[in-house]
C-alpha cells in the first residue's frame, strides 16, 4: 500500500487553502510580468498569507481558482488588489536620514521652481519628509516647489493622500517639526496628527507602476527618489528604469538609492556622487572636459 502523501496536499503552506509548487510558480510570473517583482523560495508564506485575504473575501478554496479568475480578465478590478496585496511598505519620516542634508544643499543650488520626484511614496512618509526639507532649505522660495508621489499600491496612496498618522509614526521627530509641520487631531482624530495643509499642498499623489510602458509624468526632476524599490527587482529590470529616469532628470539632478541598493552596474549613465547619491555621467565628464 503506497502511504507516500498526495503531491499537491504536501504544498500546503497554510491550514485554510490549497498553495502548489505551480500556483506559486504562477504567481511569481504573474507578479513579475505586471510590476517587476522579483519573488524567491523564501517569500512562498508571505505570499500565502497576502493572498489568503483576497480568497477569502472572494468565497474562494484554492489558489488555482484565484489564478484562473484573474488571468480570466487581464484588465480586471483584482489585479490591482493581487499587486497591493504583493507590495511591501515599509518607511518612516527621514529614513535614511543623511540624504536630506545633501537634497538640502543641492536644491538650494537649482533654479526655481523645484521639483522632486518620490517614486516609492508608500503612505507618504517620504514625500512629506521630502516637503518639509524643502520649505526648510528654500523659505519662502518653497511656495513654488513640488512633490510628485507616485506608487503602484492604491491603497498606500490613498493613505499618503489623507496625511493622517498615529503619535507613533511621528514620535521620532523632533519637536519642533511636529510643531511646524503638522496639526493635533481631536475628535476622532484623537492621538493623531495631520499633514499641515501648506505641506500637503506641496505634494501631489498618483498612481504610477514603474513597469508600465509610458508614465505619466510630464515634469522634469531636480531630484528622484528610488529607495527601497529596486531591490525587488532582477537586474535586467533594474537596467531599464535606470535608463528611464536619465532624460527625467535637468542636467545636474540627483538619484537617491536606499542604503542596499548599488546602481554601479549602469555607469554608463549614473556615477556615485556620495552615500547611495547618484548623478548623471554626462555632468561630470562635461565638467571636466
Amino acid at each position: 500500500m503506497n502511504t507516500t502523501p498526495h503531491t499537491a496536499a504536501a504544498t500546503m503552506v497554510g491550514p485554510d487553502f490549497l498553495l502548489t509548487d505551480h500556483d506559486f510558480s504562477r504567481i511569481c510570473t504573474l507578479i513579475h510580468e505586471r510590476a517587476g517583482i522579483a519573488l524567491g523560495a523564501q517569500k512562498r508564506q508571505m505570499v500565502y498569507s497576502r493572498l489568503a485575504r483576497r480568497l477569502r473575501d472572494l468565497g474562494m478554496k484554492e489558489f488555482s481558482a484565484y489564478l484562473g479568475f484573474l488571468e480570466a480578465d487581464p484588465k480586471g478590478d483584482e489585479w490591482q488588489l493581487f499587486t497591493n496585496a504583493l507590495t511591501t511598505n515599509l518607511t518612516a519620516f527621514f529614513r535614511e536620514a543623511h540624504h536630506f542634508p545633501v537634497l538640502a544643499e543641492h536644491v538650494r543650488k537649482c533654479p526655481q521652481p523645484v521639483t522632486v520626484w518620490c517614486s516609492a511614496a508608500s503612505t507618504g512618509e517620504e514625500p512629506y519628509s521630502i516637503a518639509m526639507t524643502l520649505i526648510e532649505a528654500l523659505g519662502s522660495r518653497a511656495s513654488t516647489a513640488s512633490v510628485i508621489a507616485t506608487d503602484i499600491d492604491t491603497q498606500v496612496l490613498a493613505k499618503g493622500e489623507a496625511g493622517i498618522f498615529t503619535m507613533e509614526q511621528v514620535s521620532k521627530l523632533p519637536v519642533e517639526r511636529l510643531k511646524r509641520f503638522f496639526l493635533k487631531g481631536s475628535g476622532a482624530l484623537a492621538g493623531k496628527v495631520r499633514i499641515r495643509p501648506e505641506v500637503a499642498a506641496m505634494v501631489r499623489f498618483e498612481q504610477l507602476n514603474l513597469l508600465a510602458s509610458r508614465w505619466a509624468l510630464q515634469e522634469s526632476f531636480d531630484a528622484i527618489f528610488c529607495r527601497n524599490v529596486m531591490i525587488y527587482f532582477d537586474k535586467p529590470t533594474q537596467a531599464k528604469i535606470l535608463q528611464r529616469f536619465a532624460p527625467m532628470m535637468k542636467p545636474h539632478a540627483l538619484l537617491f538609492a536606499g542604503h542596499s541598493e548599488n546602481f554601479s552596474f549602469a555607469n554608463q549613465t549614473f556615477r556615485l556622487r556620495g552615500q547611495t547619491v547618484y548623478e548623471l555621467t554626462s555632468v561630470r565628464e562635461k565638467a571636466s572636459a
